[in-house]
């Protein structure tokens, strides 16, 4: 499996059989909307849609796409008042050899059912930027240790080169609330479950 990052929220995550492009509009933030032919679309949501995916999954539910069964599960956006319905969804993505979180812009509370749902996670995705429009350091790691992935890979923090909408703060803080140093990778590559770390490490994933 292969793991690439885009900026913003947006990754590409591949097998040999099938690809998946999680929010991958980013075309708003100064950069170059990621385009590969029959991915698969994975929206936490509507707004990082782009148009020509073979398939859009966006909501909450069961899928089969490809290698992957895909668990969407219901959650509020990081922004949105507790009065109004969830407009966010959170991902687990599970193939033969890996499961994989990913959170989106959800609020910094978490229900015992969207933890179970949620589940044993090998790799967690997840924002880290703040400043009121996603997860800040702090509550991102409080998720990361509750989910207690093997693997952590922050999205959505400071970079010179992306017009974010609200200034987003420094990978740093995030390492240095779980008090880990990072791995920093073009691309993350992993070959199967025997090759994850024994224990929480963060790899940061060079936009590319």
């Amino acid at each position: 499996m292969e793991i690439s990052y885009k900026g913003g929220s947006s990754l590409i995550i591949s097998t040999k059989k099938t690809t998946l492009l999680v929010d991958p509009k980013v075309s708003h933030l100064g950069l170059k909307d990621p385009m590969v032919p029959d991915a698969v679309e994975i929206l936490t949501d509507d707004r990082y849609a782009v148009e020509g995916a073979r398939l859009t999954v966006k909501s909450p539910g069961e899928y089969e796409v490809g290698d992957f069964s895909i668990s969407g599960i219901s959650a509020r956006r990081h922004t949105d008042p507790d009065t109004t319905w969830p407009q966010s969804t959170i991902y687990r993505l599970e193939t033969s050899e890996f499961r994989i979180g990913v959170l989106g812009h959800i609020e910094s509370k978490l229900s015992e059912e969207q933890l179970e749902a949620i589940g044993v996670v090998d790799i967690l995705i997840v924002p880290v930027g703040g400043n009121g429009f996603t997860l800040d350091p702090h509550d991102a790691a409080t998720l990361t240790r509750q989910i207690d992935p093997k693997v952590v890979i922050p999205v959505h923090y400071e970079d010179s080169k992306v017009n974010y909408e609200v200034p987003q703060l420094p990978l740093e803080q995030f390492t240095h609330e779980l008090n880990l140093s990072v791995e920093a990778v073009d691309k993350y590559k992993i070959k199967n479950a025997a090759a994850l770390p024994e224990a929480l490490s963060i790899v940061a994933i060079n936009r590319g």
